[in-house]
C-alpha cells in the first residue's frame, strides 16, 4: 500500500469509530497499528511526523474510549491529524 492509501484507510476507520460501540471501536483502533507502522517507505521529515502525530492522536482517542472516559474531541484531532498526513503524503 502507499503512503496516501494507508492514511486513507486510517480516514476511514477514524470515520466510521463514531457510530460504533465504544468496544468495537477500540479494536478498529488497534488494527490500525500495523498500518501506521508498517509504512515502512522512507518519506520527509514532515510525512513521518505527521503519521507519527496521527498515531498519537489515535491513540488517545483509544485510551478515552477504553477507560470510558469522553472522546468526544479526540476523535475529530485524529481525523485531522490523519487528514494533514494524507495532505503531506500526496
Amino acid at each position: 500500500m502507499t503512503e496516501i492509501e494507508i492514511a486513507q484507510q486510517v480516514l476511514s476507520c477514524l470515520h466510521q469509530t463514531e457510530t460504533a460501540e465504544p468496544h468495537s471501536a477500540v479494536s478498529s483502533l488497534k488494527g490500525l497499528i500495523s498500518y501506521i507502522h508498517g509504512a515502512g517507505t522512507v518519506h520527509s521529515c514532515e510525512v513521518d511526523e505527521a503519521r507519527s502525530s496521527t498515531f498519537m492522536a489515535i491513540c488517545e482517542y483509544a485510551k478515552a474510549l477504553h477507560r470510558g472516559l469522553p472522546a468526544d474531541n479526540l476523535r475529530p484531532a485524529a481525523i485531522d491529524a490523519a487528514e494533514k498526513w494524507r495532505a503531506l503524503a500526496s
